[in-house]
């Protein structure tokens, strides 16, 4: 495991985030009231296709960050706090968004640190209807909540969302959202996590009977690999649904998860694109599935009773972060408007290959407040 020096590895966070407000401001005044999801060769804005609506509260989401690490009562704290509110705004009518299975991702980025920060009642309201509007998804025959490609889906990615159906089930006291929340996480750990930790992308359903029918992918190299931004997405969405529920199976699926990517990533924590791929095609990393991990870790290792294996997860959460920053920053390249080189989005798809993406910037930025704090 790589050893860092107390003082040179805060240094270096900080310095990450330092580059990541500037490459944000510069977004911001290049691009005002845009909303990005991947680079093409560096640059934000583009005429590539996008695929799906998924990614809109990453940008405020990393805002409302910056906002918490400016100083009390400074202009660059006011700076942050007027563009992450300016960039929030926009998003609140898709509190009733029924076409995406991604409210989480757009909400609990936003409105819910927006709310933590003030407590205004009509803040979490907006919260509460997401979730809400979340969980119009689920499918009784199946018991889980459907992707928005198909009604006989189930995407691994969903588990990072269902946090907001806690969270309206906790803010309303309704037992029925918290049971639907319950029972998705319940299908997505027993149809989708396999008994080595890895993880299926997606999980297809008879309409009919409920009966689970397969694992396949979109994004994967085929349906029985593990996509290792999957991966992290289950990483990070069981701890989540753990710290709602309390439920030690989930927390047992994290961990399994968190196993398998640490087992499986290269040395320095960053992973292929996917765990299973071809040796020419494993070349290829993703540094948002690394971020999303490094994060997902972080926030694990503080849930866990086991202070070694807190420690642990702490110490490779760490290792990602560190590799992140050392090897993957766009700080050297003048030319490249991201914050973090060598993501992807849709390989199969030639989408986002090699870029910035707008999940791993946040993810990003999001382990290094978790670093920093």
């Amino acid at each position: 495991m790589i050893q860092f020096e107390p003082e040179n590895d805060r240094a270096q966070l900080e310095h990450a985030l330092a580059f990541a407000k500037q490459q944000v401001r510069s977004l911001i005044e290049r691009h005002p009231d845009f909303y990005p999801m991947y680079t093409k060769e560096g640059r934000w804005k583009h005429e590539g296709p996008v695929w799906t609506h998924w990614c809109d509260g990453f940008l405020p989401g990393m805002m409302w960050i910056f906002r918490r690490h400016s100083e009390d009562g400074s202009a660059e704290e006011q700076y942050w706090h007027e563009q992450a509110v300016r960039y929030t705004k926009p998003l609140e009518p898709r509190k009733d968004d029924r076409e995406v299975h991604d409210l989480g991702f757009i909400f609990l980025s936003t409105y819910y640190r927006w709310c933590q920060l003030t407590r205004d009642p009509a803040l979490n309201e907006v919260i509460v209807q997401a979730g809400k509007t979340l969980a119009l998804r689920f499918r009784e025959k199946g018991q889980y909540l459907r992707s928005f490609v198909a009604e006989n889906s189930l995407f691994i990615d969903i588990l990072m969302n269902v946090g907001i159906i806690f969270y309206a089930a906790r803010e309303t006291g309704d037992r029925k959202l918290r049971d639907i929340a319950l029972r998705h996480c319940f299908t997505t750990r027993r149809v989708l996590v396999r008994g080595d930790g890895s993880t299926a992308h997606e999980g297809l359903f008879d309409l009919e009977t409920g009966e689970f029918l397969k694992q396949t992918t979109h994004q994967g190299f085929r349906g029985d690999s593990c996509w290792s931004r999957g991966l992290a997405w289950a990483l990070y969405g069981f701890g989540t649904s753990y710290e709602y529920s309390r439920d030690p199976r989930f927390l047992a699926s994290a961990e399994a998860c968190a196993d398998y990517y640490i087992t499986h990533a290269n040395s320095d924590g960053v992973p292929p694109w996917d765990f299973n791929a071809p040796a020419e095609s494993r070349k290829l990393l993703d540094t948002s599935a690394a971020a999303i991990a490094a994060s997902g870790l972080l926030r694990l290792s503080r849930l866990l009773h086991d202070p070694v294996k807190g420690h642990f997860y702490w110490g490779a959460g760490m290792r990602i972060l560190h590799s992140l920053c050392e090897k993957h920053l766009a700080d050297k390249n003048a030319n490249w408007d991201g914050i973090l080189k060598g993501g992807v989005y849709h390989l199969p798809k030639n989408l986002g290959v090699d870029e910035s993406v707008m999940w791993g910037e946040y993810f990003f930025v999001e382990a290094l407040d978790h670093a920093l704090h």
